[in-house]
């Protein structure tokens, strides 16, 4: 490991600026950092993007775009091929919702396809968010798959084909390639993790039965394999790539295996045995995993060189030697590892991308602004409750403004919904029409059963806010289903190496201890392979877990002396998304609600337009 010395790095920093692609974004923060740790075989890993291709605006440790990031990889590129080496771009999905540049378009994602599709990504998967709906389900079987056509996996998804109405793969379910440089002979697969919300117009088939198919089985006796190579939309410590791994090491105890994973939205590197390793790389554009092999066999080959000490047509080794670097995007950091610098780094198309999103957020109108915010309101980097935590906002201030049926406005209401409906941070000053969608994205309306006791009503908080194994069930776990937040790890207690919980600390967090000056706050991550992993050198940083679920109580007595005078019934009154979960809660505590028992609340409002509304009404700029 290699760390630039600070006084270098800001040295580096002063000769010669460093601005974002984006004209309104902040330029980076230079920090003392990393390098990357090149290998026979390497790897860039993009997962849960969710929209975030313009980079984060408001903060410069991630102010990078998807143009960027092309430009960054064209010139690793460069690099590897002029050292006789080979470089793979992997992304694990999640690709949309979360973000204005997909969500304020209509149709959703007209802009962001074809951005996204500009990057030459050599194994790229679905994410659980691509099957919600059946129109952004369809959007990948006719648009993104053939952008990535033979790079485009799916091992354990299927569509109904919109024309003939036959189930048939997504895309294909593995491919077997040889690298150009090296000649490494891989076999890849692209799973999905065991997603039951899908639309109707998807299969998601379990992991468990994917493996025990015919091609499956087939393909893992394959004895001509240097590496598996296996990416997902699934986290690192799950059942369901513990089931991968042992499939393949029941076969195949020597070979390699690569695997790459999504979904919880963390910075993560777990280690399966001395030859198998997976690598979670973050979310929201904030992260660009880099990873590395040496020591790889490269029979596809016969006159392949190898970096360092591997020679010409290698066998394999004992131990293959295995790196990784969580890198921050921003253009500092992409400079620094590339050796260049703010004339140099940028290529035609990686300019002419950046250029493409900002003609989309100006078309989009993005930075028009509703309001101002008076404060930072935070997801976890505040406790709630508290003034700056965003849940004691919605909860406190937004719902019991909001929340009003006019047929229904005069019956006391309790009002649910889950914390993973809010997405992301609020920043003091503009609330633009990005805002909106970064901090709520989806189009959640409202239900609510009407005249439910008083006491049952105010229990099902405290249930949701449980992980009762008999309330909710593994396929059904309300962490499991909702929007993922960065400090969620979903970890299974099966035996075996794969289940060491990793520990990170998320960016959004208050640091209250002794800072060095020197230092910004931000990820410090430790994982299995110990505390370097990042690129950029952090101040560590404090968060707050949140609960699953906040509530309001609307039209109750302001002040109540006696139980009497409590309202005998509520309507209780929730976002669409976890209707699932109340019916359960309430069905536990032994009531007989059902789906016919629901109503449409607040016809035509979603949580998105109601907190955009509030903010119109409350937050004025100066």
């Amino acid at each position: 490991m290699i760390l630039r010395p600070l006084a270098e790095a800001l040295a580096l920093a002063s000769s010669s600026a460093v601005l974002a692609a984006q004209p309104s974004a902040s330029p980076p923060v230079s920090a003392p950092l990393r390098d990357l740790p090149w290998g026979q075989l390497n790897f860039l890993h993009t997962t849960d993007t969710h929209g975030w291709h313009a980079g984060h605006l408001q903060e410069p440790s991630y102010s990078a775009d998807w143009g960027d990031y092309i430009s960054f990889a064209e010139r690793l590129h460069e690099k590897a091929d002029n050292d006789g080496v080979d470089l793979l771009l992997i992304d694990t999905g999640d690709r949309i919702e979360g973000n204005g540049l997909y969500d304020a378009s209509d149709p959703k994602g007209k802009y962001t396809l074809d951005i996204f599709a500009k990057q030459n990504i050599d194994v790229i998967c679905s994410g659980n968010h691509e099957l919600y709906k059946s129109n952004s389900s369809e959007n990948e079987y006719y648009k993104t798959v053939p952008s990535f056509q033979g790079n485009y996996l799916s091992s354990n998804l299927d569509i109904f084909d919109p024309e003939t109405g036959d189930q048939r793969p997504l895309a294909q379910r593995y491919k077997k390639f040889t690298t150009k440089n090296q000649g490494i002979r891989i076999l890849a697969f692209g799973f999905l993790y065991d997603f039951t919300g899908n639309s109707d117009n998807t299969v998601v088939q379990k992991v468990e039965d994917t493996i025990k198919e015919k091609w499956f089985q087939g393909a893992i006796r394959d004895r001509e394999i240097d590496l598996f190579l296996v990416v997902g939309h699934v986290p690192l410590r799950s059942q369901e790539y513990s089931r991968i791994f042992r499939a393949i090491r029941e076969q195949q105890w020597d070979v390699p295996i690569q695997f790459f994973g999504g979904h919880t939205h963390i910075r993560d590197y777990a280690k399966y045995d001395s030859k198998a390793y997976a690598l979670e790389s973050g979310r929201y554009m904030e992260t660009i995993g880099f990873m590395s092999i040496n020591g790889l066999s490269t029979g596809g080959k016969s006159n392949s060189l190898s970096i360092k000490t591997v020679g010409p047509h290698t066998l394999r080794t004992a131990s293959p030697k295995f790196s990784r670097r969580y890198i921050d995007n921003n253009l500092f950091s992409l400079h620094h590892h590339t050796s260049l610098n703010e004339t140099t780094f940028p290529t035609a198309r990686g300019r002419n991308v950046s250029s493409m999103i900002s003609s989309a957020r100006k078309a989009l109108h993005l930075d028009k602004s509703y309001g101002c915010a008076p404060r930072d309101y935070w997801t976890n980097r505040a406790p709630f409750p508290s003034k700056h935590s965003i849940f004691s906002w919605l909860q406190g201030e937004v719902m019991p403004d909001m929340i009003r049926d006019p047929e229904r406005g005069d019956v006391p209401r309790i009002v649910l919904t889950n914390t993973g409906a809010l997405r992301f941070d609020i920043f003091k000053g503009p609330f633009t029409v990005d805002t909106t969608y970064t901090v709520s994205p989806f189009t959640s309306g409202f239900r609510y059963i009407k005249d439910v006791p008083l006491s049952i009503a105010k229990r099902l908080l405290m249930f949701l806010n449980q992980e009762v194994p008999q309330l909710w069930p593994e396929s059904q776990s309300l962490a499991f289903r909702s929007p993922a937040r960065s400090d969620q790890v979903i970890t299974y207690q099966e035996p075996g190496p794969i289940y060491h919980v990793s520990e990170q600390m998320p960016l959004h967090n208050i640091y209250t201890g002794h800072r060095d000056a020197d230092l910004q706050p931000g990820y410090t991550t430790t994982d299995d392979a110990g505390s370097d992993g990042d690129d950029t050198v952090h101040e560590p940083i404090r968060f707050y877990i949140v609960p699953n679920c906040v509530e309001s109580r609307i039209g109750f007595p302001s002040t109540l002396t006696e139980d009497s005078d409590e309202p005998s019934s509520v309507d209780v009154v929730y976002v669409d998304f976890i209707e699932s979960y109340i019916l359960l809660a309430l069905k536990f505590l032994g009531t007989g609600y059902a789906e016919g028992d629901t109503d449409v609340y607040m016809k035509g409002k979603d949580l998105t337009g109601v907190i955009a509304e509030w903010v119109k009404e409350h937050w004025e700029c100066e």
